[in-house]
């Protein structure tokens, strides 16, 4: 009977806690602004997709908030059990929850109509000391909802370091999982590499790991791999683009990095082909803007703001020649923090928060939705704050945080 008893106290304690929250959310959220974009020109069907992702600072504490359908959330305003992760792993939980659970990060999936597929890396220190590291592997067939998942050690896991997934594809039942490691020296020196790891499904086996670029390097010399946006990120591609940056660091700077050299690479995992992308022309492709461009598999789209204004460039990746350069309507403002999305045969642009000095200003955040082939405006506005509370209007502080766009 007593246990019974405690059963049922507990149970009611969790009802009061519940029901406090959602008081506490009720009684905060109706003091709190909410926040829309004020169209200057284009139609507001634009906003469908857009999700910005902000905080507000009120009082030494702060807000989570997103603008979405040109409409202000709260996390607080949530459900107490909703998702709180992109737009495209919202849907891929919703489709699959079972599957789903655990995982959230976008860069380890590979989905096409029949198969989603799942690897990341785990990996910690023993008691020994030594670095244990393994593949934690998924795939689902979506027909029959039937799952396979297992766990298989890294190759060579003992000079593996840090490993991060960029990409996974599925090729003749096979994972092809594209890492980018942080190798052990044993020494002063550091190295950092990009390996391919191919992994049998069916043999729940690692059956190669490829090192398709390795740089060891000493301070005050930087060395590192980058990767442009992969608009579509777990949809089937053939091709994967990564670039090489060097660089040297110096103290008496901020300990600012000079570049010194920059290449992109070019990976077909259908012919295993890696190749060194020159371009056909010396103006065509800046390679230090292009490490922070977006490719859809066939065009490398990158953003200049060496002008006065923006210019979009499309740079396609089978003739290695700049195929079209738009300036977009929309003035460059370096001071401003800026977000890009290249989806949806569009380009979305943010620029946020001002930062001088390490002094963030709060200004209107504006947003430039433009047509990726034409260039031509398709919406433009800034962010409008509407004040619950007039009197402590001036102790918030509106920060963006990041563009997503479903």
């Amino acid at each position: 009977m007593k246990r019974y008893l405690c059963s049922i106290i507990i149970s009611l304690v969790v009802l009061l806690s519940i029901g406090t929250y959602y008081v506490k959310v009720a009684s905060s959220a109706s003091s709190l602004p909410t926040y829309t974009f004020k169209t200057s020109e284009g139609s507001v069907k634009e906003l469908a997709p857009v999700r910005v992702n902000a905080s507000l600072g009120n009082g030494g504490f702060y807000e989570p908030l997103s603008i979405e359908s040109n409409r202000t959330i709260y996390d607080s305003d949530r459900s107490f059990w909703s998702d709180r992760n992109d737009a495209q792993i919202e849907r891929l939980i919703k489709e699959h929850r079972s599957f789903m659970r655990g995982k959230d990060i976008i860069d380890s999936f590979y989905e096409d109509d029949d198969f989603l597929a799942y690897a990341s890396v785990n990996s910690e220190y023993t008691k020994s000391g030594k670095m244990k590291a393994e593949f934690d592997i998924g795939l689902l067939e979506k027909k029959g909802e039937d799952e396979t998942t297992f766990r298989i050690d890294v190759l060579d896991q003992e000079r593996v370091m840090n490993t991060e997934v960029r990409d996974v594809q599925l090729i003749h039942s096979k994972l092809q999982v594209l890492t980018m490691n942080d190798m052990n020296s044993n020494d002063d020196k550091q190295t950092k590499e990009i390996h391919l790891y191919t992994i049998d499904l069916a043999k729940k086996k690692v059956v190669s790991d490829r090192t398709l670029a390795s740089e060891t390097f000493t301070y005050p010399n930087q060395v590192d791999f980058e990767m442009p946006v992969n608009t579509s990120p777990s949809k089937p591609s053939n091709m994967v683009l990564f670039s090489l940056i060097k660089g040297v660091n110096h103290e008496e700077r901020d300990y600012e990095v000079k570049l010194k050299e920059s290449k992109l690479y070019s990976y077909q995992y259908d012919t295993e082909k890696l190749t060194t992308i020159k371009g056909a022309k010396k103006e065509s492709l800046n390679f230090d803007i292009a490490r922070s461009g977006y490719t859809d598999g066939k065009n490398l789209y990158t953003l200049d703001a060496t002008s006065g204004k923006y210019h979009l460039k499309t740079f396609n990746l089978s003739s290695e020649a700049l195929t079209n350069d738009m300036e977009l309507d929309l003035a460059v403002n370096k001071k401003a923090q800026s977000y890009v999305e290249v989806k949806n045969g569009r380009v979305y642009i943010l620029l946020g928060n001002e930062v001088d000095q390490y002094v963030i200003t709060n200004k209107p955040a504006q947003l430039l939705i433009a047509d990726l082939k034409t260039g031509k405006t398709l919406y433009e506005g800034e962010t409008v704050r509407h004040a619950a509370d007039k009197k402590n209007e001036q102790k918030i502080g509106f920060s963006i945080n990041n563009l997503e766009v479903k």
